[in-house]
């Protein structure tokens, strides 16, 4: 890579040893990817490692490191949400031993270290970061050094910002440093779509199976989606940042898209169109037939396949405050059908912690309290993801969590049948 005099310097250690150290990570990191440079960082950071897991022992001693070299992020950063919430997402007494004293026992000292080198504050953990509410929101343009495979899809293709895929630690040494190098998704180039995906469906798509489908489909590559802002119009209102929300992150967990554009909705599509399709793309047609066959496909990992469900995640990616009234006015509506006052199936709601503060202010808080949901700001993955909690019979809606966890994927229609005992 060509570094530029104050590159240099920082590199041969004129900044301390440890920026030295983070230099030459990026630049090892740059050089494997064909980067010739370095891009200013514009904006704030977003940190996917939100886990004390005890295992980690090398990010800790990093961790420590930098804080002793007095290094902090030139802008606040935010991080993926906690992994236990013992209020709101009760768990049985060796579910909780093996949270607290084995899988997450360094969640307390691991915060303390972020505080320490620049987390924006308590109520900086969600996956949803870009939500107005959390106010961490790149404009059309801004570089990131972010990780968090759903945030990044967002951040690239709903607001136009440019980051790369980046894994854990390097979305903090890119944040420190506030330089990243220059290839891939941070390129013009890089950002134009190898596949055009025709949605010809009857009616709008489920978000999480269309991401779903594309993913499976595309992989890596950059998506250029037609025939969707018919259902979704031409402006990104709530309901489209929804829908694109819950839509990208099925695009990056079932395959790994980092940016998406939709015909006549998200910013680029819309300044250069069907310019962006490379000369060589490949076509592939989304029907309602092609949706059902995808959905058929997922695998069911229970033990017991006929296994009545006793937990249901809603909301990863976190929910928005629109989706929390939405799910509400759909709960009470088909508790009312089913006769019933509360749900039948332990159901988990969560969001970011802004949200959740914003949305106890609303006459609905009190109603989705009344129906026995519970609402949290965990990570349902980080819940899951291991032998005991993973071992029962959980449903969800995201796509995201079916993937990397044994939970069973419904669509949000049968999710809403199950949880509230309305018979088929």
């Amino acid at each position: 890579m060509k570094l530029t005099k104050e590159e240099r310097a920082i590199l041969d250690g004129k900044e301390g040893q440890t920026k030295a150290k983070i230099m030459q990570t990026l630049v090892e990191f740059g050089e494997l990817f064909g980067a010739e440079e370095f891009v200013p960082v514009t904006t704030s950071g977003h940190l996917v490692t939100s886990f004390g897991i005890g295992l980690l022992k090398p990010v800790y001693r990093i961790m420590d490191e930098i804080i002793e070299a007095g290094l902090k992020t030139p802008h606040p950063f935010t991080v993926d949400p906690r992994p236990i919430d013992y209020k709101n997402v009760k768990c049985g007494l060796l579910n909780k031993l093996v949270f607290s004293k084995i899988m997450y026992s360094q969640q307390k000292h691991y915060e303390e270290q972020l505080s320490k080198i620049g987390l924006k504050n308590q109520n900086a953990f969600t996956c949803t970061c870009y939500l107005p509410e959390v106010g961490n929101i790149p404009r059309y343009g801004d570089v990131l050094s972010w990780a968090e495979s759903s945030a990044v899809v967002f951040a690239n293709s709903v607001l136009g910002a440019r980051c790369n895929r980046n894994s854990g630690m390097l979305d903090i040494f890119g944040a420190l440093l506030g330089k990243v190098p220059k290839f891939g998704l941070l390129t013009d180039e890089g950002r134009k779509a190898n596949w055009k995906i025709e949605v010809k469906t009857s009616s709008l798509p489920e978000a999480q199976v269309l991401g779903s489908a594309i993913g499976m489909k595309v992989m890596e590559d950059v998506p250029y989606v037609v025939g969707l802002d018919k259902f979704l119009g031409t402006e990104l209102d709530d309901t489209a940042i929804s829908y694109l929300k819950d839509f990208g992150a099925a695009t990056a967990s079932n395959g790994a898209v980092g940016l998406y554009h939709i015909q006549n909705l998200t910013p680029e599509a819309k300044e250069f169109g069907e310019k962006l399709l490379n000369k060589d793309y490949k076509t592939y047609v989304i029907d309602d037939a092609e949706l059902e066959r995808v959905y058929k496909s997922y695998p069911v990992m229970w033990k017991n396949a006929d296994a009545k469900p006793t937990l249901c995640f809603i909301g990863c990616p976190h929910l928005s405050f629109g989706q929390l009234i939405t799910w509400t006015q759909r709960i009470g509506e088909a508790l009312k059908e089913a006769g019933r006052k509360k749900v039948k199936v332990r159901t988990i709601m969560t969001s970011a912690p802004d949200v959740v503060e914003k949305f106890k202010t609303t006459p609905e808080y009190e109603k989705l309290m009344s129906y026995g949901v519970k609402l949290s700001s965990i990570c349902p993955l980080m819940y899951t993801n291991n032998p005991i909690a993973g071992g029962k019979p959980i449903i969800t809606n995201s796509n995201k969590l079916r993937t990397y966890s044994k939970s069973r994927y419904y669509r949000d229609d049968d999710i809403v049948k199950i949880i509230c005992g309305v018979k088929a």
